[in-house]
């Protein structure tokens, strides 16, 4: 009797493995994300600017921009200083049955 072969019923591949576990990006990871996050703030910033001087005539709008272009590279330098949010974990806290509970006396207090 003739053995089935993987090379007679190939199995499609795919590029990248499945992620089975929960664990974080690797660190390679975190840091392209956040030079590509940092990079597209401060395009942002310096089409703000080029507004900035595009609007000219029209004080709140120049304002704005230009407000915008002073404040938006410390904000690209928080979120690019700032890591991956931290995953919140549910604690199994023990909950005593009412059953099992110790009676509570009140007790004497001594002041000294």
């Amino acid at each position: 009797m003739p053995v089935a072969t993987s090379q007679q019923f190939p199995r499609p591949r795919t590029p990248e493995p499945v992620l089975i576990t929960e664990a974080a990006p690797s660190q390679a990871e975190q840091h392209a994300a956040r030079k590509k996050r940092y990079a597209i703030t401060m395009g942002i910033r310096g089409v703000c600017i080029v507004l900035a001087a595009v609007f000219h005539q029209i004080l709140w709008l120049m304002l704005l921009f230009a407000a915008l272009g002073a404040v938006l590279p410390w904000i690209a330098v928080v979120m690019a200083n700032d890591g991956p949010p931290k995953k919140r974990v549910r604690v199994n806290h023990f909950d005593a049955r009412p059953d099992r509970v110790l009676e509570s006396r009140p007790t004497r207090v001594i002041d000294g």
